[in-house]
């Protein structure tokens, strides 16, 4: 029998990780103006029927819901409104000359140097496009003249669609039962759980409290790498971001030894094959990745029905 978890140190080293998110931004006719008209050197605005003008340029206004009657170029020059620093950056709001909202973006300048009421002017950075960026930010002008909204003949097609991307890097802390089995599957390819209180099945992933009971859980226990399928979905649609190739299973399984479930997938040839041989009560057996184990859930390439 296995020692019971808080027998194991519980400061632990974290592991560097990331989510990233891919996806596509349709920023909209407004939007898609300003953002195309960037690499112009022109800041786009919108102007209502009431005589607003927003920058930059919006679809609808914020106060009456009316769609814009025109497209017009904003100055490069206006008003410092509030500001706050943030990592290190000076943000602040530019109330552009003519418009009547506050256009947020980056100060160029320290802190200390900063006053509401100072006259800003926008520098660009020839480098970026497509980007609010595209307007490095906004340096102290003290001497820079009133400028004018202006009217535009044409502008540049909006953009359509934007590759974008959300990451998020962080720090996870496994802590001594996460730790405990992802070092198993790393250093010796099996799979451990905690024992139910009382009983002799286990809970994997593990951990401290019992779901069901509330109490603590009980010794480590070994799980084969074998298991049944408990529920099933077949992915035969393709989808941004995708990373395995359709079509597969998405299982739910519970391994031979443990009371809960555990999610990945099963590869299939063909979707016939596949409603024919995978349902729930199917046996299946986990397909080790090859070479070296980085002690993740990935270290599993995928599950496959164990034939007879």
């Amino acid at each position: 029998m296995f020692s019971a978890p808080d027998s194991y140190p519980i400061d632990l080293p974290t592991f560097h990780s990331e989510i990233n998110l891919p996806y596509t931004l349709t920023p909209g006719r407004a939007a898609g103006t300003f953002l195309a008209e960037v690499k112009n050197r022109r800041i786009i605005a919108s102007r209502f029927a009431s005589g607003q003008v927003v920058a930059p340029a919006q679809d609808f206004s914020s106060t009456g819901g009316e769609e814009p009657e025109a497209f017009v170029e904003a100055p490069h020059t206006g008003v410092l409104t509030a500001f706050t620093r943030v990592d290190g950056q000076v943000i602040g709001f530019i109330r552009l000359d003519g418009c009547d909202n506050d256009f947020p973006h980056r100060i160029l300048a320290e802190l200390d140097d900063i006053a509401i009421g100072q006259r800003v002017e926008a520098e660009w950075d020839d480098s970026v496009e497509q980007s609010v960026l595209a307007i490095k930010g906004f340096r102290i002008a003290p001497d820079a003249p009133v400028g004018a909204v202006k009217a535009l003949a044409g502008t540049e097609e909006p953009l359509g669609v934007i590759p974008y991307a959300m990451k998020l890097d962080y720090e996870h802390a496994y802590g001594p039962y996460y730790g405990r089995m992802f070092d198993e599957i790393r250093e010796n390819g099996r799979f451990m759980g905690v024992r139910s209180p009382g009983s002799d099945v286990a809970l994997l992933p593990p951990r401290e409290i019992d779901d069901v009971t509330h109490s603590r859980t009980g010794t480590w226990k070994a799980c084969a790498d074998t298991g049944t399928i408990r529920g099933c979905s077949i992915i035969n649609m393709e989808v941004y971001g995708q990373t395995r190739k359709v079509p597969y299973v998405y299982a739910e399984i519970v391994l031979d030894g443990a009371s809960t479930r555990m999610i990945h997938v099963i590869e299939i040839d063909s979707l016939e094959e596949a409603k024919e041989k995978i349902k729930p009560g199917t046996r299946v057996r986990a397909v080790w990745t090859q070479g070296e184990r980085k002690g993740r859930v990935s270290d599993i390439e995928r599950f496959e029905v164990i034939e007879g």
